[in-house]
């Protein structure tokens, strides 16, 4: 039966599932934010490149509270060889990550309720405005564009590492992020 939860040699079926998931949504976001920023407001898709972007961040937003929980109640494989300083990075790269997404979901918050309208995720629910504030929009917008960005930058350096790890290290980093133990 496949494993669920982390061990001590491995990650489990749902934090795998957390990363590639979350992994993909992240691209798809970043690419339909590229799109989304060429368009005017007299084409066709813009009001539902607009829509499908918002509620798809907060979906985003509950899975890494999701993840995020998972990963505070769960166990952590062993790191495995390498220096220290490489482990030290690691995990700064994973809280920078973690942090960078944190900040997108609030200035995309911020964006998106910047009118005083709650944002409604696909007719589901709404997440209601609370926070306004003079150019609200335009300085979270700006903030969201460089923290987008700066989230993509991090990824390639953290897709470097595990192929690093793969390739170079032969070691089992990025095998046991593709199949629990």
């Amino acid at each position: 039966m496949a494993q669920l939860k982390n061990s001590e040699e491995g990650y489990g079926w749902v934090s795998i599932t957390f990363h590639w998931l979350m992994a993909l949504a992240i691209f798809g976001l970043f690419g339909l934010g590229l799109y989304m920023v060429e368009l005017t407001y007299y084409d066709t898709w813009y009001r539902g490149s607009l829509d499908l972007h918002k509620s798809a961040g907060i979906l985003l937003a509950f899975a890494w509270g999701g993840r995020l929980a998972w990963r505070m109640l769960n166990t952590s494989p062993q790191e495995l060889g390498g220096k220290a300083w490489e482990h030290k990075v690691a995990h700064l790269v994973h809280i920078l990550l973690y942090l960078l997404m944190l900040a997108l979901f609030v200035s995309g918050y911020l964006i998106s309720t910047a009118d005083g309208r709650a944002i409604e995720v696909f007719g589901w629910f709404e997440i209601p405005a609370s926070l306004m504030m003079d150019n609200q929009e335009d300085i979270a917008g700006v903030i969201h564009w460089g923290l987008a960005w700066s989230l993509m930058g991090l990824v390639a350096l953290h897709a470097a590492a595990a192929v690093k790890h793969h390739v170079i290290d032969k070691d089992r980093t990025l095998v046991r992020m593709l199949k629990a133990n």
